[in-house]
This record gives C-alpha cells, sequence and structure tokens, in this order.
C-alpha cells in the first residue's frame, strides 16, 4: 500500500516519463497477451473518468516534470477524436506535456489524415505504428485488420503532417519474407524500426491453436534483421529496436536506463521514488480494467525495490543497451560495489565471450544479446 502522506518526496528527482496504457482494441490479434478488450457501451466513458481520477492522485504524491509521453495500448488511436483530446488534455492539466517527445501507438486502420492533424495539434510529434508486416498474406495469419496498402498509406499521411514515424515488425513468422518486410519498411522512409520475435504466450488464441515458432527460426529472423537494418543505415541501440542517427526512442530508453515513470490505466506499471529507508524506489503495477476501475489506488501492487533489485532491474534492462551499463555509475546509484558483489557471474560470462567489459562499462556481444535472459539469471542467484 502507498504510504499517505510521503513529505519527503519534495526532495526527490522528479518523475521525468509517463506512461498512459489504453486498453481498448477493435479486434484482438490471435499473438497477443498484453491486457487489451474490446470496446463496449459506456466502458471508454468509465476509463476516461477513471484516468482522471488516478491522475489526480498521483499529482498529489509526486513531482513531476515531463520530458517524454507515450499513449500505447491496446490501440490508442482507436480512441474517438473527443476521447482523444480529453485523454491528453486531462495528462496536460496534471501534469503538463513531454518535452522532448511525445508518442502515440498508432492501428495503420485508424488513420486518416484529419486524425492524424488532430493528434499532431494535441501534442504529439512521434507515432509508433503496428505495421507488423507489408506482406497480405502474413498479416492474414497474425490477424491484422489492416492490408500492406493501408500500412503504407498511413506512414505516409503520419510523416506529411509532421510526425516522427516508427514501424513495428514481426520476426520469425511462417512462411514470411523477412528481406521484403524489412526492406519495404526501410523505404517508407521511417526512421525507427521495432522489430520482434513471434513468441507463443499461453492463453493467446495462437497458443490454443497450437501454433510454434522454432528457435531455429527465431535465431535465424534475429540475426537477418540485424544484418539487414545495418546494411540499410538503422543503428541497433537495443536488443531489438533500431534507428536512424537522432531518432532513438527517448521514451523506451528510460525504461532501460532505469528511470522512475508514472504508469497510468489498467495492467500499467510505473516505477517511483520513494523517501521510505533502505529502498531506491518502488514499483506499483495496476489491476486489469475491471478491479481497476474499484481497487482504490492506495491497495495496488507495489514492489518495494532494495539496492539489489535496483541493480539486477539496471543490468537486465541496461544490457539489452548497444550503450551497455556503467557500473560505476551504478554503484553510485545502488550504493553497492557491483562488479565485487558479482564478481562471480561476470568472470562467468566474460570468460564465455558473451559479455564484455571495457573501462567500466559492461555490454553484452552478439552471442550475448541472443541468451540474455541466461546471463541475468547468474546475477539474480547471487541475491537469492
Amino acid at each position: 500500500m502507498l504510504k499517505d502522506p510521503l513529505p519527503n518526496l519534495q526532495n526527490v528527482q522528479g518523475v521525468r516519463h509517463l506512461y498512459l496504457h489504453v486498453p481498448f482494441c477493435p479486434t484482438i490479434c490471435p499473438y497477443c497477451d498484453f491486457h487489451v478488450l474490446t470496446r463496449s457501451s459506456g466502458m471508454v466513458e468509465r476509463y476516461l473518468q477513471r484516468i482522471r481520477e488516478e491522475e489526480a492522485f498521483l499529482a498529489s504524491r509526486y513531482p513531476v516534470d515531463l520530458k517524454t509521453v507515450y499513449f500505447g495500448g491496446g490501440t490508442p488511436s482507436f480512441l474517438r477524436d473527443h476521447e482523444m483530446t480529453d485523454l491528453v488534455e486531462g495528462i496536460q492539466s496534471h501534469f503538463g506535456w513531454g518535452s522532448e517527445e511525445n508518442t502515440l501507438e498508432v492501428n495503420p486502420g485508424t488513420v486518416t489524415r484529419g486524425r492524424a492533424q488532430l493528434w499532431k495539434d494535441l501534442g504529439f510529434d512521434r507515432a509508433s505504428v503496428g505495421v507488423q508486416s507489408l506482406n497480405d498474406q502474413t498479416l492474414k495469419f497474425l490477424g491484422r485488420q489492416h492490408n500492406a496498402q493501408q500500412a503504407r498509406e498511413a506512414i505516409q499521411t503520419l510523416l506529411e503532417v509532421g510526425f516522427r514515424v516508427s514501424g513495428d515488425l514481426i520476426t520469425a513468422v511462417p512462411d514470411q519474407d523477412l528481406d521484403q518486410d524489412i526492406r519495404g519498411l526501410a523505404e517508407l522512409g521511417i526512421d525507427h524500426i521495432s522489430a520482434y520475435t513471434l513468441t507463443i504466450e499461453e492463453g493467446t488464441e495462437f497458443y490454443r491453436r497450437g501454433v510454434q515458432v522454432s528457435e531455429e527460426d527465431e535465431q535465424k529472423g534475429f540475426e537477418r534483421t540485424a544484418e539487414l537494418l545495418s546494411a540499410l543505415g538503422f543503428e541497433r541501440y537495443e536488443i531489438s529496436n533500431y534507428a536512424k542517427p537522432g531518432a532513438h526512442s527517448r521514451h523506451n530508453l528510460a525504461y532501460w536506463t532505469n528511470q522512475h515513470y508514472l504508469g497510468l490505466g489498467p495492467g500499467a506499471s510505473g516505477h517511483y521514488p520513494t523517501a521510505a529507508s533502505g529502498l531506491l524506489s518502488e514499483r506499483i503495477t495496476n489491476p486489469r480494467l475491471h478491479d481497476w476501475l474499484q481497487t482504490p489506488f492506495e491497495n495496488r501492487i507495489k514492489e518495494d525495490i532494495a539496492p539489489p533489485d535496483f541493480v539486477t532491474d539496471a543490468l537486465f534492462m541496461g544490457l539489452r543497451l548497444k550503450a551497455g551499463v556503467d557500473l560505476n555509475t551504478l554503484s553510485d546509484r545502488s550504493g553497492l560495489n557491483v562488479q565485487q558483489r558479482y564478481a562471480l557471474p561476470l568472470e562467468k560470462h566474460l570468460k564465455k565471450g558473451l559479455l564484455v567489459l571495457e573501462d567500466g562499462v559492461l555490454r553484452t556481444t552478439d552471442q550475448g544479446k541472443w541468451v540474455l535472459n541466461q546471463v541475468i539469471a547468474d546475477f539474480l542467484e547471487i541475491d537469492t
């Protein structure tokens, strides 16, 4: 339970980032494991009212000076114009707006020039478009409601309106022409691509159908994506994210560098400063929509982040980055001697060629990126 009041938080560094979850989608994709649902009568109105209440709750408890805002989902662009306007105005009235980057996740089938212009006028400057593939058969297999031409036209419209555009791509899809998808997406003129391996999660429609993805196909897609996007001028700055110069996702970098951020909406998670003795921060996760609408915000699930937890979180996220993790800075932030405390797993994975350590900065090798979960598991064992 959140401690109320939290007077010492006025002396804590302000929260610079905000994530808002919009759970509504036109349809549910068969691979999707996120908290999403189709809209029903009156539900969006209840959601919007509860978001306002949550904004007031968080604004009264944390110092906030936003650099980035990210509306994710779900399909935020599925909201009607007046609903989107209401959401944005609520954020702006309670917290202001991001000074560096404001991202809206977009489904290609929801884009018109008028709606794109409204989103731009509301203050969004970056669009993350769920393309997934530029092949109609692959899109049909993935259960997407748009076709390849709609995706191309949506990106063109967003670029013309003045958005920075990122395109999402799914790899390791059965019978996919991955090279065609990658080249086609890059040729649209976007400056950022997020490429994720198709994973079959328990509880999804694909899981119930028995769809399978072989590890061999996963690794081939993983390696080919990196090879081809690099040749096309994109830097792989994070395991699954590629950018042209200066086009990195500033919001997602906040996650990967273990910064504080607000998490609003059902199923959202936030990382917050705390004044509690012996803790560096706390992670608070919202319940799903039905419970989120009714549960007092003080009763949300809270995870205390002690120094060892902070370090392993920072390593798990930071080692996804090309830049890696500065162990001296991490030691200063956590109060632990990281190289000394984790000497055994460091030595093990440096010898195996999965990690490299240069001038105090720890990075994963190409081989290490593929098995990062296994690497981090050895660091976690030190604290159990």
